[in-house]
């Protein structure tokens, strides 16, 4: 028995500065006795919502489920525990796997090593039960495998979602430095708007932030492209198919028509609409957002509405007094052409939340990858 089905108890990935958020999320999928930690949140639960979390979640990347957790000092040691591992529950010579691996602070410190010898382990298992051994898929594998090392304390799991749950399947294209799926999804649930209320995005670029929202307007589960073929908890060995049915019958039935004139965008670079468009053409439904060409300068008077945006920060635009100048535009807009709305704006640099010369009620940090942002909310009283 895998030590998942011993306890019952998972590890859902997120990103930095999400923890209590995701946290939150999960124990309104289902999760219980949901604890936040370093990039993730501990959680337990029954197949249902671990099949619902891993359909709907929004702020969540990959849910793990622990096969095995044992104090590692060598790679000779690591190689030795997973050959013992039964690995004919999870595979056979006929299907693909692939090892996402990331080792610190241990003996063992090399990811791709480490990845090498728990490959190593696999293939020999096959090799000597059956003669051949399933291949490596780096891109559409059957099974993936995490193996985790940290202080000689190693855990191999089995990625339920098979692969990252940010990539929800509307992505065409995207211009430079585009915002992940999940960090958009965050802020939105961060604002607290739920889709009852207009929003507007004024630099919209590929609209991701725009889609998110579609999808929480809309109340379509974040997987529902991606899982359209089944469900990624199947490569489980304990999986149950009519559990998996009746949770996605019970998510896909609660979606409902976005409401005209709810959702708005507009971006003055042309290429940045255009792939906009393509994006957002693959969500569900008909068209869910009105987009524009145009400054947001020339853009009409927004009253009422919530503004979730990410401004250029200087990439774009390249000159920093270009960048402060904007941000600087920015403010007196809204102060002068939003009164009785609500902005939320996520500063890339959080040198130029000044620059705005409104004065946020909140200064929440994120991180957008690497770089660490300021999400403002800047409440413009009528």
């Amino acid at each position: 028995m895998f030590e998942y089905e011993r306890y019952g108890r998972y590890f859902a990935q997120c990103a930095h500065a999400l923890e209590p958020l995701a946290a939150e999320e999960l124990r309104e999928l289902g999760a219980s006795d949901a604890r936040p930690a370093y990039r993730g949140v501990y959680f337990e639960a029954e197949p249902a919502a671990l099949y619902r979390i891993n359909y709907a979640s929004r702020l969540v990347n990959h849910v793990l489920a622990p096969l095995i957790t044992f104090e590692c000092h060598s790679d000779r040691y690591l190689y030795r525990t997973a050959r013992q591992l039964d690995w004919d529950r999870l595979l056979d010579p006929t299907r693909t796997f692939v090892i996402d691996a990331n080792a610190s602070d241990s003996n063992l410190h090399h990811s791709r090593f480490a990845a090498q010898r728990l490959k190593d382990a696999i293939a020999d298992h096959f090799r000597e039960a059956r003669g051949e051994r399933p291949s490596v898929d780096r891109r559409e594998a059957d099974l993936w495998l995490n193996l985790s090392i940290h202080r000689n304390r190693a855990i191999i799991s089995v990625d339920v979602s098979g692969g990252s749950l940010h990539r929800r399947g509307y992505r065409a294209d995207a211009r430079e430095a585009p915002l992940q799926e999940t960090l958009a999804a965050a802020i939105l649930r961060l604002s607290g708007w739920r889709g009852e209320t207009p929003l507007v995005d004024p630099f919209c670029g590929s609209g991701t932030l725009l889609a998110e929202a579609a999808l929480v307007a809309g109340r379509v589960p974040a997987g529902w492209r991606r899982q359209a073929k089944g469900a990624s908890a199947a490569v489980l060995p304990d999986f149950d198919a009519a559990v998996w049915k009746q949770v996605r019958r019970e998510q896909d039935a609660a979606q409902r028509a976005i409401a005209p004139g709810l959702l708005m965008g507009g971006d003055i670079d042309r290429e940045a609409v255009k792939v906009a468009r393509k994006n957002l053409a693959k969500l569900p439904g008909p068209p869910p957002v009105a987009l524009s060409v145009r400054d947001f300068r020339e853009g009409p008077a927004l009253e009422g509405a919530t503004i979730v945006t990410n401004p250029p920060y200087g990439r774009r635009l390249g000159d920093r007094r270009q960048v402060e100048a904007l941000y600087t535009e920015l403010g007196n807009w809204l102060k002068r052409r939003c009164q009785g709305s609500t902005a939320w704006i996520l500063c890339g640099d959080t040198g130029l939340v000044k620059k705005l010369g409104l004065r946020p009620k909140q200064r929440i940090p994120l991180y957008n990858g690497p770089l660490e942002c300021r999400l403002v909310e800047v409440p413009l009283y009528g």
